[in-house]
């Protein structure tokens, strides 16, 4: 079978250059003609009002281009912690990444952060480091943090050319050189007091590649010559296997090294059909996972990854994760917010369909009669909150239209109605992800609202195992309710969640009741002694007792949320806050102040770097500890330093 699609991912820290490398792609691939800039809000990809006035991107966006008879579909993603999210769900369909590093600041935080995402997913990469032409760009440096930092092996397929500045580059397969002239590839000879350089390099990726590739040890040790097309080869299977990672140089800015992006996606990263799946999906004769939701002008669309079979419109769909039909009306390949519609949606394909009902993210859509549901996509939980309210009364069913719709968009936000002060609790990763939804209320639902100030998203969690016996009766003239279980609470390690374990035998409670107290568990946890979720614990379900006629569902439900309560009366709960990973940048003149501010804030640093003429200060800082520091910060360094910051972990206040 002919391997003529990639799926592919433009991954970075924000400030990297994703977005430009995007546009270069687009421009290079002939998808568009002029290319736009970030800067000016013209970029195809960054198509939002507030991705347009903020100069990041904000939404993940697919488009789909060709090169070389291969159809590449890319979906360009942020680079804020903030929407983390976008990138997490976009990397669970994905075969292939692009992650692209800032030749300057080399690694950052949130490079760290995704590079972790694809290998939970293990996604196939290959490194660009962009911003060549900046000053202060370290090519070797940058593949030295990317062992380092992220444990890879990076093989450098580029050696740049340019004793002030970046003039070019070999690469060291082909053994070429090239220089660009106005956005013009011109191949040059190889300078003489390149070629040793050159040669070593390739001899170091050659040696690399036979470590992991069996075959190509085998030619190596019988000394065959190894021509371009079988390292390549080698290199193909070494990348698509996740044992290396090649990097190539550029600036994508400057229009320097795209083509050369655009040939190593294709000879490097995977085909669909190349990615292994689980037995059961290979079974299946129809399998499409969603992974995202918008609501855009034209109505609600949702994007989906074709595993297997083909989407047609007009086709009657199972949602097994809901167990609801759906029914496709039109099918649509999406270039940014632009679409065409498609008569077909073959396995590979990654597409947005119009007319589901039911589906959000992280559902399975499959057949009826050979129902199958993949692994689904986690939301990571919040760590802040806003109290808002709509400015007029009139306006509350159109706040909570508007509330329900970026929620559907975006798992990541959570809204919640306290039950003391009866406000409307906003809650997602970062106070930017809360002031884009606050814009989006009023931009695009016309609703005004008041906003209190920002509140951080504390848990609460028992300290000590309990028993609990608790029994339900209620008789007030009608049907009578009755409910008996034995629950043991235990506490667990943290991040770990709510379990609860069914150990119930003989029937004590019948099995059609059971979810109905899980249920009511996991409802009453949501508000904890001190009005904060409780987490991490561990419920079992021991024995109990029913009555024929007077228990129900609902009755043992109501049981469950008494019972959790009683538990929390009696062994209490403890507080946690969530510890943000904080990195500052600052000139070496203001480390001691950076450092005194940061153990003020309760922080802990857990280390200092020195970069060129810089010092980096990593440190783990209550969130609670950080509202308005970058104003203190640049008054500490007179304008100097700079941080970055995301969300490490909960811990005991």
């Amino acid at each position: 079978m002919k391997k003529t699609l990639r799926n592919i991912g433009i991954i970075a820290h924000v400030d990297a250059g994703k977005t430009t490398v995007t546009e270069r792609i687009l421009f290079y691939t002939g998808k568009i003609h002029k290319t736009g800039e970030v800067h000016d809000g013209t970029t195809s990809t960054d198509f939002s009002p507030e991705e347009r006035k903020r100069g990041i991107t904000i939404y993940s966006a697919a488009t789909t281009v060709f090169w070389k008879d291969q159809q590449i579909n890319v979906i360009d993603t942020p680079g804020h912690i903030d929407f983390n999210i976008e990138v997490k769900r976009s990397l669970r369909v994905l075969d292939g990444a692009v992650v692209v590093f800032d030749a300057v600041a080399g690694v950052e935080p949130q490079s760290e952060t995704n590079w972790r995402l694809a290998d939970q997913y293990e996604v196939p990469r290959i490194a660009l480091i962009n911003k060549m032409d900046r000053t202060g760009a370290d090519y070797w440096r940058t593949i030295d943090m990317i062992k380092e930092r992220l444990g890879a092996i990076a093989l450098p397929l580029h050696l740049p050319l340019g004793s002030e500045g970046f003039d070019g580059l070999i690469d060291v397969l082909t053994q070429k050189a090239y220089r660009w002239q106005d956005g013009l590839i011109d191949e040059i000879p190889v300078p003489e007091a390149c070629i040793v350089k050159m040669k070593q390099c390739r001899q170091q990726v050659i040696e690399a590649l036979a470590e992991v590739d069996d075959e190509l040890m085998g030619l190596y040790l019988e000394g065959h010559a190894l021509d371009f097309d079988t390292v390549k080869q080698a290199l193909h299977r070494a990348t698509v296997n996740n044992h290396v990672v090649p990097v190539l140089c550029g600036s994508a800015y400057k229009k320097q090294g795209v083509e050369l992006l655009l040939d190593a996606i294709v000879d490097y990263l995977p085909a669909p059909e190349e990615r292994v799946h689980s037995t059961e999906l290979k079974q299946a004769p129809l399998a499409a996972l969603a992974f995202k939701t918008v609501n855009d002008k034209h109505g609600a669309l949702t994007f989906v990854r074709v595993y297997k079979g083909q989407l047609t419109p007009g086709m009657s769909l199972y949602n097994s994760t809901l167990d609801k039909r759906e029914r496709i009306s039109n099918i649509y390949e999406m270039h940014a917010d632009k679409r065409e519609a498609l008569s077909i949606a073959p396995a590979g394909a990654i597409v947005a369909l119009a007319g589901l009902k039911h589906t959000s993210t992280g559902h399975t859509l499959c057949l009826a009669q050979s129902p199958i549901t993949l692994e689904s996509i986690d939301a990571p939980r919040p760590v802040i909150a806003y109290a808002i309210e709509a400015e007029r009364n009139t306006d509350q069913s159109a706040l909570a239209k508007g509330l329900q719709a970026m929620v559907s968009e975006d798992p990541s936000l959570s809204v919640r109605q306290d039950e003391q002060t009866g406000q409307m609790i906003l809650s997602g990763m970062g106070e930017l992800q809360l002031e884009v939804a606050l814009n989006k209320l009023r931009d695009e639902f016309k609703v005004e609202v008041n906003v209190g100030k920002p509140k951080v998203a504390f848990r609460e969690t028992i300290t000590a195992a309990k028993d609990i016996v608790y029994r339900y009766k209620k008789q007030d003239g009608g049907p009578g309710q009755f409910a008996q279980m034995q629950l043991k609470f235990e506490p667990t390690e943290r991040d770990s969640g709510i379990a609860f374990v069914d150990n119930i035998v003989g029937g004590s409670i019948p099995k059609e009741f059971i979810p109905a107290i899980e249920k009511g568990i996991r409802q009453a946890a949501q508000a904890g002694l001190q009005g904060h979720e409780v987490v991490d614990f561990k419920v079992t379900l021991e024995d109990g007792s029913y009555h024929e006629q007077d228990s129900s569902a609902i009755a043992f439900e109501k049981a469950a949320v008494l019972a959790f309560r009683e538990l929390l009366k009696t062994v209490g709960t403890a507080l946690l806050e969530p510890i943000m990973s904080v990195e500052v940048m600052t000139p070496n003149d203001y480390v001691g102040d950076c450092i005194g501010d940061l153990n003020r804030r309760r922080g802990i640093i857990l280390q200092q770097q020195v970069r060129r003429n810089a010092v980096v200060i990593n440190a783990h800082v209550p969130l609670a500890q950080m509202f308005g520091y970058i104003g203190q910060l640049r008054a500490l360094s007179s304008g100097r330093a700079s941080y970055t910051m995301q969300f490490s972990h909960y811990a005991l206040t």
